[in-house]
């Protein structure tokens, strides 16, 4: 027992020394950078952890608690200066010339001696002060000439991000801000990446298409992740164009994922053909598209699809 607990303490030591001073020499000048940011921010963080935490609906000790937690366990051993996981306190620890985590942890313990020390007179801190705080703290924050940059620059979808995030912090708060922002980035996200998967037909490519097909066959090309957004339109748009063909060697080089979704809406184009008596032949997958085919257990089918290494192998079967 007193083994592992010695061993605990020298990786402690360890990860806490890296962490705080990394492979850099820590001078003398970088600790009264540390300790002049971190007293600056420690003082300013009292009155604005009392204020979020209002402002979050709970008592403001918690505020505090965060404060000295965020700065004196978390940002050591992640290798952050930040204060807190507010940040305004960590943008203007950095402001502040924070050189090193050593500074949140400075933070952190002024906080903590104003808790112990100062907690009877903390509670006459005006209401009126720390919304001024906060205030005057989120106008440095909003950095507003490069707010009117993005909204006269940024694409669309972007600004849309931007004016959703501003009105739902002023009207309601900044975690429903957040979280509504985030998944409304990842909903365009995902629709910008599908909107890059396209089907091209490449039959007339003599680069790429070097032997005669076959009458009704076609040589198609698709380029941009087959996911779950984009899959199913891709295949269906190929199954469509299978009224006019007998089969399609479908070139997948381009394709650089296939989820779930993407083997779904694949095989629903197999058993369209199967069901109409048509051919598929998949060539040049890429190898994460292989090992998600590999994992689903996916098999050619006797008389309806083959899969070959290169296009140049499916394209010598009709030789």
């Amino acid at each position: 027992m007193a083994h592992r607990a010695h061993l605990f303490s020298l990786r402690l030591g360890y990860a806490l020394r890296e962490a705080c001073l990394g492979s850099e020499r820590y001078s003398i000048l970088r600790l009264q950078r540390d300790l002049l940011a971190g007293v600056t921010v420690g003082i300013i963080a009292i009155p604005l952890a009392m204020a979020l935490a209002i402002a979050s609906g709970v008592a403001p000790q918690y505020g505090l608690y965060s404060a000295i937690i965020g700065g004196f366990v978390i940002a050591p051993f992640f290798g952050g200066i930040t204060a807190t996981a507010a940040i305004a306190r960590s943008a203007a620890n950095f402001k502040a010339g924070a050189e090193s985590p050593v500074a949140a942890m400075i933070h952190s313990l002024v906080v903590l001696l104003s808790l112990v020390a100062l907690a009877p007179l903390l509670a006459y801190l005006p209401m009126p002060a720390m919304a001024a705080l906060l205030i005057v703290v989120a106008w440095n924050m909003s950095e507003a000439p490069k707010s009117l940059h993005l909204v006269r620059h940024a694409p669309g979808r972007d600004i849309a991000v931007f004016l959703t995030c501003l009105l739902l912090t002023v009207f309601f708060d900044m975690v429903i801000a957040i979280t509504a922002g985030v998944l409304l980035a990842c909903i365009l996200f995902v629709n910008e990446m599908a909107s890059m998967t396209r089907v091209t037909d490449i039959s007339g490519n003599k680069k790429l298409v070097d032997v005669p097909l076959p009458d009704r066959w076609a040589v198609l090309k698709i380029n941009g992740p087959l996911f779950f957004a984009a899959a199913d339109r891709a295949f269906s748009e190929i199954s469509a164009g299978m009224s006019t063909r007998d089969g399609v060697i479908l070139y997948m080089d381009g394709v650089t994922l296939l989820d779930a979704g993407g083997v779904a809406a694949m095989n629903k184009l197999v058993a369209h053909c199967a069901r109409e008596g048509k051919q598929v032949m998949f060539a040049d997958f890429q190898f994460q598209p292989l090992k998600t085919l590999a994992r689903a257990k996916v098999v050619p089918v006797p008389g309806v699809t083959a899969f070959y290494p290169t296009l140049g192998e499916a394209l010598h079967q009709f030789n």
